[in-house]
């Protein structure tokens, strides 16, 4: 398929750059049978006794980092760095700007955290082996690194103590992700409590969400996109439940296109390890009968995703409906409810 054909214009001004306060205020458009306009807060009058919601809970650690190469040719140029994979103890990928300033064997200071370029890749990606591992470069990232806040929030204000809070879901359990599971960010405890009283099921599963995500997509085709592969695992109790519930009627309403796409990379079974899924319109769901998301970015795998499973016009219907009605893009932004084609 033409990557052109996920293109759309979005009004600068429908980018959110905070969140909706509290955080279930933001709108929700209903995508079924019909478009209707909600709130996040007005989830549980959707759902239905015994349906199921799976949240990511990763927690986004941080990422993002400045410093400088040194030991070579006397010059010092800076250096950022995204990490978007956790390769072992002590090594991550990530991706560098300037890249060109880097090769293999460059050693790059971050404050008092050092690192080695291993090896360096495509599209500016390198790998980087720390001279700390485990617990003690975890522990020297949080102090060095900054909330890896999207390229279109940061080109647009500073990062904030704030982001610390708002760029993270109240459930965040497992430290791993570079980006945040952004349909997640809508939920408060109350909003999960009411979800609960009125018997939908609650379930976690882990996907860090990696920097790939930010990447625009360069080819023409999507045949020729490469997604980045990101880690994650389902336990074998929730991967039972999630068929027991399905047995008795329940549907499964993935929080997130991250949620989602480890659903179908797992196929509901128990599943420890990477997937790079790229899912596009004509790809058949095995695993999601519902779910949760932001609104995306034109000509964006996530747009590609979310019109695979809705139908590549009922969402650009949808995306019309949301400009024209001062719904909020992207991270921060407001969130959909999509049902598939009927």
């Amino acid at each position: 398929m033409r990557v052109s054909d996920f293109d759309f214009d979005l009004p600068p001004d429908r980018i959110a750059l905070r969140p909706a306060v509290p955080r279930e205020a933001a709108k929700l458009l209903v995508v079924g049978q019909e478009l209707a306009d909600l709130t996040v807060a007005d989830l549980p009058s959707q759902l239905r006794v015994d349906d199921v919601l799976v949240f990511n809970n990763t927690k986004v650690i941080p990422a993002a980092l400045s410093g400088h190469r040194v030991e070579r040719l006397g010059t010092t140029p800076k250096i950022e760095v995204l990490l978007h994979l956790r390769l072992d103890q002590s090594r991550w990928k990530a991706f560098a700007k300037p890249a060109k300033k880097l090769k293999a064997g460059d050693k790059i200071e971050f404050g008092s955290l050092q690192a080695v370029v291993e090896e360096k890749g495509n599209a500016g990606e390198i790998t980087l082996a720390f001279a700390l591992a485990g617990a003690a470069l975890d522990a020297a990232i949080a102090v060095a690194g900054r909330m890896p806040l999207p390229p279109y929030i940061e080109s647009k204000r500073r990062q904030d103590a704030q982001d610390a809070t708002d760029y993270q879901t109240i459930y965040a359990a497992e430290q791993g992700a570079v980006a945040a599971p952004t349909a997640g960010l809508h939920f408060t405890q109350t909003l999960m409590e009411r979800l609960q009283s009125i018997g939908i099921a609650l379930e976690f599963v882990t996907l860090h969400v990696g920097a790939g995500t930010f990447l625009p997509v360069k080819v023409d085709d999507t045949k020729d996109h490469k997604m980045h592969a990101e880690r994650g695992s389902v336990s074998a109790d929730v991967a039972q439940r999630l068929k027991a519930a399905r047995a008795k009627g329940g549907r499964i309403i993935a929080v997130g296109t991250t949620s989602l796409r480890l659903l179908e990379a797992s196929g509901l079974a128990p599943f420890e390890g990477t997937t790079d899924i790229f899912i596009t319109p004509g790809y058949h769901f095995q695993a999601v009968d519902g779910m949760i998301t932001n609104f995306h970015l034109p000509k964006s795998t996530l747009f590609m995703l979310v019109s695979a499973f809705a139908g590549a016009e009922r969402m650009k219907a949808a995306y019309a409906h949301a400009i024209a009605h001062a719904y909020r893009f992207y991270s921060y932004g407001d969130a959909s409810l999509l049902w598939p084609q009927g």
